[in-house]
This record gives structure tokens, sequence and C-alpha cells, in this order.
């Protein structure tokens, strides 16, 4: 099995940088998603509310013979909970549905105007009673993060955003390094639009690595976690086999020029 690679939060908890997403996935197909990804060595799994498949998540975790313990689940408030008493509510609902004892981290999803100071103040109360490890946001960009702390009593312990070598948000990086925020990249594949990149390509056949396996080792050697989304279990293994190779430093440089803004998903700064 591939050596995994962890990060230490902002709180002292130990999260590993590579886990699978578990978006537009349902019923069985989720569940086998989850077992293949366990099978193979992941230990993060990524789901939200929104996404409708925390019951069969929470199948997968106890259908492995993965302890829990060893396993860092991840669940986010939907937009149409967000608030104060309803993100504590949705935080309950999340949790039944999971069937688990606890949820390692949990986010607020998007940056919902009118309502995520409320929702992260709650999320601040389930983080200091106890019940969640770690809270974070997501599709926070630069103004959302300083807007946060203007309120906040705790730094989010992590930021999940689109982010690839063709949405190469180096400032946004630096940022949540000089706050100890961990960066996060959801869809960091592109949804494949850019797998047949002759520049990507190049570089992939020198390393006799596939295209994903070089944008998910480019996004581990700047220290971003990543969650690929894969209900095949192929893509699963292949997108675990980043662990045995490192992109070197000119290499790096060259996949950071590859930067085009490129977006699959809407823009949060549409929110501010």
């Amino acid at each position: 099995m591939p050596n995994q690679l962890y990060t230490t939060l902002n709180n002292g908890i130990q999260m590993p940088l590579l886990g699978l997403g578990v978006y537009d996935m349902y019923n069985r197909e989720a569940e086998q998603a989850v077992l293949w990804a366990l099978e193979t060595g992941y230990r993060l799994i990524d789901t939200a509310e929104m996404y409708k498949n925390e019951v069969e998540i929470g199948n997968a975790i106890r259908e492995s013979s993965i302890n829990r313990a060893d396993i860092f689940v991840t669940t986010k408030v939907n937009n149409g909970d967000q608030g104060f008493d309803q993100t504590l509510r949705a935080f309950d609902t999340s949790l039944q549905k999971l069937n688990i004892d606890y949820i390692d981290l949990y986010l607020v999803h998007w940056p919902i105007k009118a309502t995520r100071k409320d929702t992260w103040l709650a999320l601040e109360k389930l983080q200091s009673e106890g019940r969640v490890r770690a809270i974070g946001v997501a599709n926070y960009l630069i103004p959302f993060l300083s807007e946060l702390e203007s309120y906040a009593t705790i730094t989010p312990a992590v930021n999940q955003v689109e982010f690839s070598p063709y949405l190469y948000l180096k400032d946004l990086l630096e940022v949540c390094k000089q706050k100890k925020i961990q960066l996060q990249a959801y869809t960091p594949l592109i949804r494949g639009m850019r797998m047949q990149d002759p520049k990507l390509l190049s570089i992939a056949n020198k390393y006799q690595k596939t295209p994903a396996q070089i944008i998910l080792r480019w996004a581990l050697q700047h220290g971003v976690s990543s969650i690929p989304k894969s209900a095949n279990l192929q893509r699963i293994k292949e997108n675990f086999d980043v662990f045995d190779f490192e992109i070197s430093h000119s290499d790096m440089n060259l996949i950071d020029n590859f930067n085009e803004n490129l977006r699959v998903v809407e823009d949060p700064m549409d929110l501010f």
C-alpha cells in the first residue's frame, strides 16, 4: 500500500492530504466507491449534506474493516440549512445520517451572505462543545477570510476551494499558509477537461505517470490537500498512486504557469 501523507491542522489534529470526494454519487455506487477507496488506502472521505449520500457513506465506513479512528470524515452544512440554530440542527441530522459517533471536520459549504456569520458561530459552538474535531470553510476566497476574521474566535482548520494547475490561486494559498489554514482542493482534476493538454502530457510522459497523477502530486508538493472524485476502481487506485515519485522544482514551476483561471464551478465572489 502506498504511504499516505498527513498534515497537522492548526488545532493539532492530523488529516490525510489525499482523500476521496463523493459528489454526484448515489445509493450503492457511493457505498462501493468508499469501500474501494478504504481498501486502496484512502483514509479521508469527503461528503456533504448537499450530496444526499451521507447514509451510504456511513454504511460503507461501518462495513469496512478499517478502524473508525483511522478514517477522517468531512461533511458540510447545506446552504438552505445555514443560520445559527439551523446549523446546529443540520449537524445533528448529518451525524444521524452518517450513523457514526463523531464527525472529524464540519465545513460551511458556501459563504452565503445573509447567514455565513451565524453559521460560523454555530460551528464554533459545536467545536467548543467537543461535538466535532475540527471546523472549517469551503469556497472562501481572500475577501471572505478577511471578513471572517472580524467575528471568528476560532481560525478555520481547513478551507476547501476549487484549485488546480489551471486555477492556481497562489495568493489564496499564501494567505492560508500565513494563517495556518489548510487549503484543500476540490475538482482538482478539472472534471477531465485538461487531461489532453500537451504541456501536461509531456510532463506525465517524463515521469511515466498519468496526467491525473501529475496534477495530484503537484498539489501535494504545494502542501495542498486534494479530494478527487471517482466511482471507478481503476481511477480510485490511480489517483492514490502518487506517493512514489517527486516532481522536480523546475517542473513544478512549469505546472504553476498552466494557470488560465479555469473554473468548473461557480465563482464564490459572485456571492460576496
